[in-house]
């Protein structure tokens, strides 16, 4: 029994079908860049929002001053990546996002 008689010869692929699938993979530059500021902008957003909201809950309950304080710094961090991101800078605003949600891990560690 012989492999090849079982199997099918793949389909040849036209030029044009080739031509359709590069135009598809290519991707306005502009438009990256814009959707690399809203994910970066948004990011930061939801962050200091989050961290904002920890603060204020652990404000009212009985916690060492340090855990809101922690929480603040890290939702204040995040509102600079939100700030920047929106800027354009999108790399320097994800290192402040990772630090702004380092910052918020070490008020929960207090806690």
């Amino acid at each position: 029994m012989s492999a090849g008689a079982d199997s099918e010869a793949p389909a040849a692929i036209s030029e044009a079908d080739a031509a359709n699938d590069i135009e598809d993979d290519v991707q306005d530059p502009a438009q990256v860049a814009r959707r690399a500021r809203w994910t970066a902008a948004g990011t930061g957003v939801l962050l200091t929002l989050a961290g904002l909201a920890a603060a204020l809950l652990r404000l009212a309950a009985s916690a060492p001053a340090r855990v809101p304080t922690a929480y603040a710094a890290g939702a204040a961090v995040c509102a600079c990546a939100a700030l920047l991101g929106a800027r354009g800078r999108t790399r320097r605003a994800l290192w402040l996002v990772i630090a702004g949600a380092m910052v918020v891990a070490l008020g929960d560690q207090f806690d």
